[in-house]
């Protein structure tokens, strides 16, 4: 992995250097109130995905502090995001804090897994409605498409919450399989497993915080991209329209989906980029406010996480 990410950074090193090197002439004197400006965009992002996760444990009957939901999203950010199968460690992290904070196992799995679901499916409608203003129509079948399939899976849950029966031989099935691999009894943990069941039914959202819940997860890409808005005035680079910067950035955060490189390093790198040179900038101004995106997003929030996760980590032995 680090041969990878030595031969990306340097291939690009070696291709972008004219333009770097002008980046880094803008980047000697940024307007330090803009920088400010950025910094606080993006701590208002983090702090609407934490808000997020706690709007959907409240309307499932459950309290949590938002301090402790914040340190539980820095913490979890940087591991997700720097590790190899940074999201395994990130969502074994977010279970085993809130078990901490009381929260019930089929409601701490429900919650980690709805807000993963509601964040994807927000970047999905803020790139849609992006095209769409942009006046791109295939961006009307990207979010019918994303409608129905959310319409599909609403339909699907209610229905299996109805119908719980319908699940059992299947589950008993499965459960039977893997069983035999692991040379257990048949029947191995199938108490548990529906005791589990049994608890993930008893959850009921209100609508008003499942509404509240959706409303954050598009503040949470919202914000971000304002953070990366106000870098690019920062240095000087205010001629992109809010449009075409929020397409740029859009793709940007695509590419941060796939998990080649830790952070994305590169990859996230260049796809902003070249989304910021098609909304009309110089490559120079591109690299320039992707670098400060980048310090500011990558490289002050994984390290404040970073530091929450050792903070939470000496409290947990402390309290052990």
């Amino acid at each position: 992995m680090a041969a990878v990410m030595v031969v990306v950074l340097g291939a690009e090193l070696i291709l972008g250097w004219p333009a770097l090197r002008e980046a880094f002439a803008e980047l000697r004197a940024p307007h330090w109130g803009w920088v400010g400006a950025a910094l606080a965009a993006e701590i208002v992002s983090m702090g609407t995905y934490a808000r997020m996760q706690r709007a959907l444990l409240r309307g499932a009957g459950t309290k949590v502090s938002v301090r402790r939901h914040v340190a539980m999203a820095y913490a979890a950010h940087s591991l997700s995001v720097t590790l190899p199968g940074g999201p395994v460690f990130s969502s074994s992290f977010n279970f085993r804090q809130m078990r901490r904070y009381g929260v019930s196992p089929a409601e701490a799995s429900w919650c980690i897994a709805l807000s993963g679901v509601l964040s994807t499916g927000a970047l999905i409608l803020v790139g849609s409605v992006g095209g769409l203003l942009a006046r791109n129509t295939g961006s009307w079948r990207g979010l019918a498409g994303y409608a129905a399939g959310a319409v599909v899976v609403t339909a699907a849950v209610r229905l299996l919450a109805k119908h719980p029966l319908w699940l059992d031989r299947p589950v008993r099935a499965l459960l039977g399989g893997v069983n035999r691999v692991r040379r257990r009894p048949p029947e191995h943990g199938a108490d548990r497993l529906f005791g589990f069941f049994t608890q993930l039914r008893a959850i009921r959202v209100h609508p008003a915080h499942f509404a509240v819940a959706v409303l954050l997860a598009c503040a949470n890409w919202l914000f971000d991209a304002l953070c990366l808005w106000v870098c690019c005035v920062a240095v000087g680079a205010d001629r992109i329209t809010p449009v075409h910067l929020l397409i740029a950035y859009c793709a940007g955060m695509a590419a941060a989906s796939v998990p080649v490189i830790p952070g994305g390093l590169g990859v996230v790198d260049a796809a902003l980029v070249l989304g910021l040179v098609a909304g009309g900038l110089t490559s120079a101004s591109a690299v320039a406010a992707v670098v400060l995106y980048r310090l500011i997003s990558f490289g002050f929030i994984i390290g404040a996480g970073w530091l929450v996760w050792l903070l939470l980590r000496h409290r947990a032995r402390g309290s052990a």
